[in-house]
């Protein structure tokens, strides 16, 4: 696999744990406060969320990254 692929592919299992465990967590405390049954809620949204995220930042990280040049008049890395 080519280094830049491969750099790619982890970022994107890398981002997809820190974004979606944050978001999960504040959402899932949202909705249910500190219950009983809160980590294993939390723990269900992000199994859930991580599963559809992950993909969703490797097709869509390359699209915002050109639409941000673009906004911003530079060409990124």
């Amino acid at each position: 696999m080519h280094p830049q692929k491969k750099f790619h592919l982890v970022f994107s299992f890398v981002m997809g744990a820190m974004m979606i465990s944050l978001m999960t967590l504040v959402i899932t405390f949202v909705n249910l406060g500190l219950s009983s049954h809160f980590f294993q809620a939390w723990m269900k949204a992000f199994g859930i969320a991580y599963v559809v995220g992950v993909p969703v930042i490797f097709f869509l990280a390359p699209v915002a990254r050109k639409l941000t040049g673009r906004i911003l008049g530079v060409h990124p890395a």
